[in-house]
């Protein structure tokens, strides 16, 4: 008979941040890629952005893999279905670690929340969990968790804006998803929430982050 136990151990796990944090900073980003990627090329799609007034947080999802049958490239995974609720409350102990290190000292500084694709579960779940206060909070052509509720995001301040972005060409996302997750959404956030369609398949669209980051003001 098998039995299946656990263990609790030290871990220690890699970010990536792009730019230098200094007076000039007016955005911190924390930014949490989707599944397949490494946090250190994620980064460059925000490259184009101001790197004076930009501060990027990329957090790493921890579980990496091999990609394809050459075994070349590497990826990394946030969560999969197995033991779910302890790979979860792992991952949020970790982005909870980069938080405490990388948090800024000044209120005045705008914190955007990113999560594409996968990341869109990550991003929302620390959110929630820790009652973050954000400027923005950006669910990128992603799934919303379903455990999340409206009492959840209670805390967020009247003028925290919630924007949902997928591609109109994504194949990952069918009708009957965007529906499920456009009620979800409305649920969730309210007239906090507003929904982006863009024309363009499973992609980091740069022309928002670009918008967001004040550039195109």
């Amino acid at each position: 008979m098998s039995i299946e136990k656990a263990v609790t151990y030290t871990n220690k796990n890699t970010y990536t941040t792009l730019n230098t944090f200094t007076e000039k900073t007016k955005n911190v980003w924390l930014v949490f890629h989707g599944m397949g990627y490494l946090s250190k090329y994620f980064v460059r799609y925000f490259s184009e952005i101001s790197k004076e007034k930009n501060y990027v947080i990329a957090p790493q999802a921890p579980s990496k893999y091999y990609q394809g049958k050459n075994f070349k490239h590497v990826g990394a995974s946030w969560l999969t279905r197995e033991n779910t609720i302890e790979e979860t409350k792992n991952v949020l102990n970790y982005i909870d670690a980069i938080w405490k290190n990388e948090k800024p000292e000044k209120d005045t500084i705008n914190l955007i929340i990113l999560g594409y694709s996968q990341g869109v579960s990550i991003a929302t779940r620390w959110a929630a969990t820790r009652k973050i206060q954000c400027n923005h909070l950006v669910l990128h052509s992603g799934a919303i968790p379903t455990e999340l509720e409206p009492t959840d995001f209670n805390y967020l301040h009247p003028n925290t804006n919630v924007t949902y972005l997928y591609g109109d060409k994504d194949e990952y996302i069918n009708e009957a998803r965007k529906t499920e997750q456009t009620l979800k959404g409305n649920n969730l956030f309210g007239n906090k929430l507003n929904i982006i369609k863009f024309e363009g398949i499973h992609e980091v669209y740069k022309p928002f982050l670009k918008q967001l980051s004040g550039e195109n003001n």
